[in-house]
């Protein structure tokens, strides 16, 4: 029987029982494995670790452990006092997209209201999800830890917050996307793009007290639907306001 040591960093401890968390984890193995492997074994999905030190080296997750391995599990976090010679973590992606798991349907919602392209679906089965991840290059968002260990998926996050509206932020600020919101571009129903139409083109898909109050409309590339600034809009913008708001006030 061999033993490797292991210590897993800030967030990373959510994903611990709760008597390991900020402690060593003495963990017994018997069959060689890599250090990827076992670290998933440990209960934490490989897209949320950044970096890992062995015995004083930083290693890939194809190092096999050792008997007696020494090993610090770090995520993208310490990188504000850290600089690792190594990251397990992939190229950022040219293109920020994402595609969320059916646990996380308002956070969509508000993530296509902000510009960004989010697909999303409460009949994906978690098979599908990777493969789109995957095949897409899209970001999976879940909060299923056990989705994110597929091995399909190499850009992942585990939502850590249920409170949408948090959700929405711990997002923003975890892919630093502040600088990249761009509102009210998106269908909130389907994810396409709007396009100005012109009023008289669609008169008649309009509600009758909306034709003579209203000029401008919006109609999505995808589904058709149509957009106008509505008593509903002022909502939105509130909420569009509050997160801009909310990085001014960081």
């Amino acid at each position: 029987m061999a033993i490797a040591y292991f210590c897993f960093h800030a967030e990373l401890n959510h994903f611990l029982p709760r008597h390991h968390k900020q402690v060593r984890i003495d963990h017994f193995f018997e069959e060689r494995a890599s250090i990827k492997d076992m670290i998933e074994s440990l209960g934490v999905p490989h897209p949320e670790v950044d970096f890992i030190n062995v015995n004083g080296e930083y290693v890939n997750f194809s190092y096999i452990v050792s008997d007696g391995d020494i090993i610090n599990v770090y995520p993208i976090s310490a990188r504000s006092v850290i600089i690792p010679s190594i990251s397990v973590l992939p190229k950022p992606l040219n293109l920020i997209r994402f595609v969320l798991d059916i646990h996380l349907g308002k956070l969509a919602t508000s993530l296509r209201l902000l510009g960004f392209d989010t697909l999303y679906r409460n009949d994906y089965e978690d098979e599908k999800l990777a493969q789109i991840s995957y095949s897409q290059a899209r970001i999976l968002l879940t909060r299923d830890k056990g989705l994110l260990m597929r091995s399909l998926v190499t850009h992942g996050y585990y939502v850590r917050n249920t409170n949408p509206q948090e959700q929405i932020l711990e997002v923003l600020q975890r892919f630093d996307l502040f600088k990249l919101i761009s509102p009210f571009k998106r269908c909130l129903r389907c994810n396409g793009l709007l396009e100005p139409v012109d009023k008289q083109s669609i008169i008649d898909q309009v509600p009758e007290n909306v034709r003579s109050q209203v000029d401008e409309f919006q109609r999505c590339q995808d589904c058709d639907r149509i957009y106008w600034k509505g008593s509903h809009y002022g909502r939105l913008q509130q909420f569009v306001d509050g997160v801009l708001n909310s990085q001014k006030g960081e």
